[in-house]
């Protein structure tokens, strides 16, 4: 032989990161985060963009307003495009007092109402991981029903 050793040393096989494949890092209690009373404008203007520091575990978006009120849907996506409705309608609706959870790891959701005249009011909370939101580059473009 040529002395050529394709054996992986004892250290390779116990070398763990955070990073997005990581398992621990979604098992682990999640670091909160949280923002109300945020008003969003009317589905002329550009979206409100809430960015997380690092990679999510779970996102749950409210629509603030009382369902008593006059109905003022808001909607919520991952991209500006998306959620304005630029290529596609790429984005979700909530109804007054209605709340979406779901487990997505994203670096920051985008909120726009879906009425020309109202604003709506909305918080978010988001459980977040240790992973640098650099490790999700970008977070996506509101195409191919990704919004």
């Amino acid at each position: 032989m040529s002395g050529f050793n394709n054996t992986p040393s004892a250290s390779e096989f116990h070398r763990h990161s955070v990073g997005l494949g990581h398992v621990g890092s979604y098992q682990a209690s999640a670091r909160p985060f949280l923002t109300s009373s945020l008003t969003i404008p009317v589905s002329s203007s550009n979206p409100i963009e809430i960015e997380f520091e690092s990679v999510s575990r779970f996102v749950i978006i409210s629509n603030n307003l009382p369902g008593s009120a006059i109905n003022v849907p808001l909607r919520f996506g991952f991209s500006a495009a998306g959620v304005r409705g630029d290529v596609a309608n790429n984005y979700a609706v909530l109804n007054n007092n209605e709340s979406f959870e779901a487990e997505f790891r994203v670096t920051s959701v985008f909120l726009l109402s879906d009425s020309g005249t109202n604003q709506v009011t909305a918080s978010v909370i988001a459980g977040l991981t240790g992973i640098h939101n650099s490790h999700l580059a970008t977070n996506w473009s509101g195409s191919a029903g990704v919004g």
